[in-house]
């Protein structure tokens, strides 16, 4: 119900038709410039392996921004917006399991971003991906932990927004754009200076989007230096490790600030600006 209710309210700014046509140019709009840029810097040179490496990390690095924030902006969305946070709090439903449902819907509008992004390069911008030689298992258990663990990270975010004032709201996609310097989305963090290169070995997003390129382009990805001497297994165990790690700090800090929060009376508490 909970996830019905977060695509009602996505959805329902404006009619079928329209929501489709912002579905559809958002992505291929975002996906578009990065073209234009890489085009520039290359000189056109799209036969590289550069290419599909920055345009996959573009694509899935979409899910950071839609899940993370989708989970967080719940707060500000029920407690700013409609006021109805403090009725969810006394009615019979467990909190932190409504804010992920809450968040599904951003996961929703983000697939179809995701996969417009794909389609877009695979038939226009010559993004070689044979499907025959995909490692689809792979593939999936990566997607399922990877957005599992974004919408941890979602959690722990919602914590902290519980504990501000509205204009906090769009922490989600401050920090996907912070992550999005250190998880190697659209270069390897071999270019990074070496006293930030630890930054991005410790998030998960970075082992997520390898995974996810070498599943679907196997060697291409894999020929790139950041973790080039790890196994997809090796990366696998690490990707889940630090999933684990993120999940339980995730849990613990959204208890404590949902604590905080109850305490000092936030829970229907309007900044009105």
């Amino acid at each position: 119900m909970a996830a019905w209710l977060g695509w009602v309210i996505e959805s329902n700014w404006t009619d079928p038709f329209l929501f489709a046509v912002y579905s559809i140019v958002k992505p291929v709009s975002g996906a578009a410039i990065l073209v234009i840029m890489y085009g520039i810097i290359s000189q056109g040179n799209f036969d590289s392996a550069m290419f599909p490496y920055i345009y996959l990390g573009n694509a899935f690095y979409i899910y950071v921004g839609a899940v993370m924030t989708g989970v967080s902006w719940a707060v500000v969305d029920d407690r700013e917006h409609y006021k109805t946070l403090k009725y969810m709090y006394i009615a019979p439903i467990h909190i932190p399991l409504y804010l992920l449902g809450r968040g599904v819907a951003r996961f929703i509008t983000g697939s179809i971003a995701v996969f417009i992004t794909l389609a877009a390069g695979i038939l226009f911008l010559n993004v070689n991906i044979n499907f025959a030689e995909v490692n689809w298992l792979l593939f999936f258990a990566t997607l399922v932990i990877g957005v599992v663990m974004l919408a941890m990270l979602g959690l722990l975010l919602a914590g902290l927004t519980l504990m501000t004032v509205r204009h906090e709201g769009f922490i989600g996609e401050a920090t996907a754009g912070a992550l999005y310097i250190f998880s190697g989305a659209i270069f390897p963090l071999n270019v990074l200076p070496e006293w930030l290169r630890p930054i991005g070995y410790f998030m998960p997003t970075t082992y997520w989007l390898e995974l996810l390129r070498r599943s679907l382009v196997g060697n291409v990805a894999a020929a790139f230096p950041t973790l080039a001497n790890f196994s997809d297994l090796q990366i696998l165990g690490v990707l889940t490790g630090l999933s684990l790690l993120f999940g339980t700090v995730s849990v613990y800090v959204f208890r404590w600030c949902d604590s905080i929060a109850r305490e000092k009376g936030l829970i229907d508490r309007t900044t009105n600006y």
